[in-house]
């Protein structure tokens, strides 16, 4: 008998209607003669009805007490789903993600999973029940409840499927699966029938938003096998597997972007060891990601650095950079939120020569500056004016033929 993790996310479950017919594709899946473990995220806005309840009452919540709020809202999920299982003649078993097994750290809104200790999901599998598990959540070795941040749902399911070893862990989501750009920018983005973890992972962290970059790590750690498939329409999706397994390796799979970063660039930084690193190390002792890096020449013995921060950090990060900038005798900090980056991703691009050749020529026909540039082996960044985003997407996926 095959094992089933299936995710649900909110706009799956937005409505009692939708999560009936949830209901019934859970109910197939069983039917056909498959355990299956559901993973579900909060209903529709519920989550964000939630934190301006918080916000109602309390200027600065405690994230302690954020986590016992937002934890609410995949409990109700998978309580009205468990309802709606039953009511189509299976059995359903609710669980929190405490009763599920997460076990997690003390980070409070972005915990991570520490341990799963799957006992009673199994307990409800192997009595023919649908175990149907509040995502996004878990408890900390103290006992309190904790959440897993933006995405934590995804990473609750590919946990489980580990520690289960499920045959397949499949993300319902509102879109056909892994596209290869964002169709509200790129309307004849089309669907890749399979992606490797490698891809996957820059995408998600380049702005694609269909699965949560560490919900991929961990599948690719773990070996779990991915399917990313749309909860309303019967189309195949994507699977996300080993590079080995990607039978078709073009040199780009997809455009990515994201227009929620800011630039923070710190000018005339003394030409010194360590001048640089004491400036990062004031951003990163914030738990403040950065992303995008490029430091300039020395001229006259300083030089400069330009990176780039998720926007709703950037006062702190400011915060923390000023300080640290004037007491190395920096000349000064600047902050910019007018811009958005747009990323080529492929496992094929080390094999082929002059894409970035033609990254930048397209960028420059269509008279676009680009005024960072990051790479890997898979992968280029390129930052752009917020305002030529969308121009950029269309035209690096018109001249890698995505279409």
């Amino acid at each position: 008998m095959s094992l089933l993790v299936q995710k649900y996310g909110g706009t799956s479950l937005a409505t009692p209607e939708r999560v009936g017919h949830v209901a019934r594709r859970v109910v197939a899946s069983a039917d056909a003669g498959a355990q299956v473990c559901v993973v579900v995220s909060a209903m529709g806005a519920a989550t964000d009805d939630l934190l301006s309840l918080a916000g109602g009452v309390s200027a600065a919540p405690p994230a302690a007490d954020l986590d016992v709020l937002l934890a609410t809202g995949e409990q109700a999920s998978s309580a009205l789903l468990s309802m709606a299982i039953r009511d189509l003649g299976r059995a359903a078993v609710p669980l929190t993600g405490a009763q599920a097994g997460i076990v997690t750290d003390a980070r409070h809104g972005r915990a991570r999973i520490a341990e799963v200790r799957p006992g009673q999901v199994r307990a409800a599998l192997e009595a023919g029940a649908v175990a149907v598990v509040a995502g996004f959540q878990g408890v900390c070795a103290g006992g309190r409840l904790t959440t897993l941040g933006r995405g934590g749902s995804d990473t609750t399911a590919v946990a489980l499927a580990a520690a289960l070893g499920a045959d397949r862990c499949e993300i319902y989501t509102d879109v056909e699966g892994v596209l290869s750009a964002d169709p509200r920018v790129v309307p004849d983005a089309r669907l890749l029938p399979a992606v490797a973890y490698e891809e996957m992972l820059e995408l998600s962290a380049s702005g694609a938003r269909v699965l949560v970059g560490r919900s991929v790590e961990y599948a690719r750690r773990h070996g779990v096998r991915l399917a990313v498939r749309s909860s309303f329409e019967d189309v195949p999706g994507t699977e996300v597997t080993a590079a080995s397994e990607v039978l078709e390796r073009p040199a780009i799979s997809g455009i990515a972007h994201d227009t929620s970063e800011a630039r923070v660039t710190v000018a005339g930084i003394p030409a010194r060891p360590h001048a640089v690193a004491g400036l990062l190390r004031s951003v990163a002792e914030e738990a403040i990601d950065v992303d995008m890096i490029v430091q300039g020449a020395p001229v006259d013995g300083a030089t400069d650095i330009s990176f780039t921060v998720p926007e709703h950090d950037l006062l702190r990060a400011e915060a923390a950079v000023a300080p640290a900038a004037a007491a190395a005798g920096c000349r000064g900090v600047e902050t910019d939120r007018g811009v958005g980056k747009v990323s080529v991703v492929g496992v094929g691009m080390s094999g082929h020569s002059g894409v970035a050749m033609r990254v930048f020529e397209t960028l420059s026909e269509e008279g676009i500056d680009v005024e960072l540039v990051s790479t890997s082996s898979i992968r280029i960044s390129c930052l752009v004016r917020v305002g030529a985003v969308a121009c950029a997407v269309r035209a690096l996926h018109r001249a890698f033929g995505l279409g």
